[in-house]
């Protein structure tokens, strides 16, 4: 398919923080759409069968009251910090330093997170252009485009697929002064970015962008896309950042999905990746498969294996690599994050994660599947929950993670013996008061000493695990941490 097209100006003043951008809301926030998963999932709203059933739930004291905080004994609540002037969908958080970094549809939000049990907002940018997936890398911030926008600044408004004007990709911010990013570049990317993964190095940064759902009505994301957009980032003159390579990784067509596998998304495109620089290597969630990258040469990553698992994983989401690169935990989006799959009837194999070795060396490396993890936590028939966003909690000689199942909350769980996961700690609250909310914690990371929590509707939360197990990991510490490019604790 052709190259897509790169925007390479600058892109001129300041990148207003909220207050100065308040009057744009006229415009429209972004629209919330969920991840698709499978093509069976519910639109998110309760039926009277599921309120009802809830009810029933909450009165046996199977699951927490309507918007109670429960946590196991081993797990503190610090504190909530409700959403501030950016009222959307939270999503994806990033750090550096004293800093946390919240995305929102509608923007972003910086906070200080020097003293945990009182993090305080310290900027908030009005861009709206969902889902904004956020990560940072020395003085630059990026967030993902996936909604079709009337142009690539902060002012936009929302607009067709199908018209040739619409844009959609990278965003690119200076973040050198917390309290005023400024807002330098933007690229444009085949299919937008609803999600993407840095290599840096030390005079550029490389983003895997992924992105999918070509359609032969949209101009600028037509199929086959069966690869990822690279672009090159120079740290020191970020307005020339641009497409560099759109390597095809699924040259046969990948998972063809429905009607050959019932339940499956087809493979059209990946979802997410996450790289580990120290080893050269990447795992992608892509829909239909999951893959494992050498990424030796981060301008061209090349695919050494790949696996699917059509009887119970319906959507490749996310992969987090185990401390010593070893074992990749693939999660599975049942239902595309608004579906109620934590219930007896979906059962513990569909909407987990799936734990895989990595056996052999260089090309002849394979993933091996180990077992499957889902919370034994059972979730009212109105709360969306499913396997979501997560980080290792850096315990020597132990694979331990933090998870978030969106209303199944956050999750601690221990995955040492692959073959035996289990979970060790946990917070949730119980089903909101309005049964058609969708919300729950969208990712929870661990962080020099705590989890932070970006809770959908209810904000930002701080958490303190107490348990033995984890307690090795008070000793680590990072100045910048991004998910998706998992650090070599080692």
């Amino acid at each position: 398919m052709p190259r897509p097209r790169a925007r390479r100006r600058r892109l001129g003043a300041a990148a207003a923080v909220f207050g100065l951008l308040a009057t744009l809301f006229a415009a429209g926030p972004a629209a919330a759409v969920p991840d698709p998963g499978d093509p069976s999932a519910t639109s998110g709203k309760a039926s009277k069968q599921d309120r009802k059933e809830a009810r029933a739930a909450i009165e046996s004291g199977e699951v927490p009251g309507v918007d109670e905080v429960v946590h196991s004994r081993n797990v503190s609540h610090l504190t909530n910090l409700p959403k501030g002037a950016l009222k959307n969908l939270n999503t994806d958080l990033a750090f550096q330093g004293r800093y946390a970094f919240a995305g929102n549809y509608d923007g972003f939000t910086v906070y200080d997170i020097s003293r945990p049990k009182s993090p305080k907002i310290v900027s908030q940018v009005l861009c709206p252009g969902g889902q904004n997936d956020i990560s940072v890398s020395g003085d630059l911030l990026f967030l993902s485009t996936d909604s079709s926008r009337s142009d690539d600044s902060c002012n936009s408004t929302a607009m067709s697929p199908t018209e040739k004007s619409a844009w959609e990709g990278i965003k690119v911010f200076d973040i050198s002064d917390k309290r005023n990013p400024e807002y330098v570049a933007s690229v444009e990317t085949a299919c937008g970015s609803h999600t993407h993964t840095l290599v840096p190095d030390r005079k550029d940064v490389y983003v895997y962008v992924s992105s999918y759902f070509p359609d032969e009505t949209f101009p600028d994301c037509r199929p086959p896309h069966d690869g990822i957009s690279i672009v090159k980032v120079p740290r020191k003159a970020p307005e020339n950042a641009s497409v560099v390579d759109f390597p095809v990784l699924f040259p046969d067509g990948g998972n063809p999905g429905e009607p050959e596998n019932p339940g499956v998304t087809p493979t059209t495109g990946c979802h997410d990746i996450t790289t580990f620089p120290e080893l050269e290597i990447a795992a992608g969630a892509c829909m239909g498969d999951g893959i494992l990258m050498d990424i030796s040469d981060p301008a061209e990553p090349r695919v050494v294996d790949r696996v699917q698992d059509n009887e119970n994983f319906a959507f490749w989401h996310s992969a987090t690599f185990s401390e010593n690169g070893r074992k990749v935990v693939f999660t599975d989006e049942l239902g595309g994050g608004v579906g109620a799959t934590c219930n007896a009837e979906v059962g513990d194999k569909r909407g987990a994660n799936g734990i895989y070795h990595i056996t052999g060396k260089g090309d002849d490396r394979k993933l091996v599947f180990k077992s499957y993890f889902k919370i034994p936590r059972h979730q009212a028939d109105t709360e969306n929950c499913v396997a979501h966003n997560g980080s290792l909690i850096p315990v020597k000689g132990r694979d331990i993670m933090v998870q978030a199942w969106y209303q199944g909350g956050v999750s601690v769980w221990e995955f040492t013996d692959s073959t035996k996961p289990r979970e060790i700690g946990y917070f949730e609250r119980g089903p909101y008061s309005d049964p058609d909310s969708i919300g729950g914690s969208w990712s929870a990371y661990y962080y020099n000493g705590h989890v932070y929590s970006n809770d959908i509707q209810m904000g930002f939360d701080v958490l303190k695990i107490r348990d033995p197990r984890t307690a090795g990991a008070e000793r680590v510490r990072l100045w910048e941490f991004n998910a998706q490019t998992q650090p070599d604790y080692r």
